[in-house]
């Protein structure tokens, strides 16, 4: 990668997340930490307004924004590739956001890149066990409470055709045994439940913020599950 690609590849980077390491920079683009600070230097030479918070990392200074993005044929090819894995084993509302977000990606392109794409399109195609069952649409509304630390109140049907209305704080996704799971707190059992998504028969966010104070890791919980990682 040349010097060019790898600032605009750093810029891009910075651009998303709110903070990132000079370390991570480093590992990201297989750089050295000294050549990341000549990089960070030559940005802000450009005009690029690169801040630093000690124990945090760079950040770009919030309002600047870069200029539209292009792709490559490469990176776009990639993403409809994901597109099959996604309508595969996501559910309805994120097959929605991801076709809204690849139609965004298409927007860019060139003509050339768009005939290559379509034609590629036509020649991908995702076999899937009749096991998977992914006809709902709650994984938006989950990763939302997840973000935000909101509550959750569900309806939720168990093996044995139980049904029960829940009031949980989500602390993860986790897709195993080919289905989605909701790793949260349950008010109810006072302890954690894992939750077969596709069991779920009705969501609400309640816009209330968590009430535990603190939650153990997602990875610690994983360790519980009947598979391994």
């Amino acid at each position: 990668m040349n010097r060019i690609d790898r600032l605009f590849g750093i810029l891009t980077l910075l651009q998303s997340k709110k903070y990132i390491t000079a370390e991570k920079i480093a590992e990201a683009f297989s750089i050295s930490i000294r050549t990341v600070y000549r990089d960070i230097k030559a940005l802000g030479e450009q005009g690029v307004p690169v801040g630093f918070e000690p124990h945090k990392g760079y950040f770009v200074v919030q309002g600047y924004f870069l200029p539209p993005v292009s792709f490559t044929t490469e990176e776009a090819n990639a993403l409809l590739l994901m597109e099959a894995m996604v309508f595969g084993f996501a559910d309805k509302s994120i097959k929605n956001h991801y076709s809204a977000a690849l139609d965004k990606v298409k927007a860019v392109l060139r003509g050339s890149q768009k005939d290559q794409l379509e034609s590629l399109h036509q020649n991908i195609k995702l076999q899937l066990p009749a096991c998977v069952n992914n006809d709902y649409e709650f994984l938006t509304v989950i990763q939302g409470a997840i973000s935000s630390k909101c509550l959750l109140e569900l309806g939720y049907k168990n093996k044995q055709e139980e049904v029960s209305k829940r009031l949980v704080e989500p602390i993860g996704l986790v897709f195993y045994a080919f289905s989605w799971h909701m790793i949260a707190w349950c008010h109810q059992r006072q302890d954690y439940r894992d939750f077969r998504v596709s069991r779920i028969l009705t969501l609400k966010n309640t816009s209330l913020s968590f009430q535990k104070p603190e939650h153990m890791p997602l990875s610690d919980y994983m360790k519980l599950l009947p598979v391994n990682y």
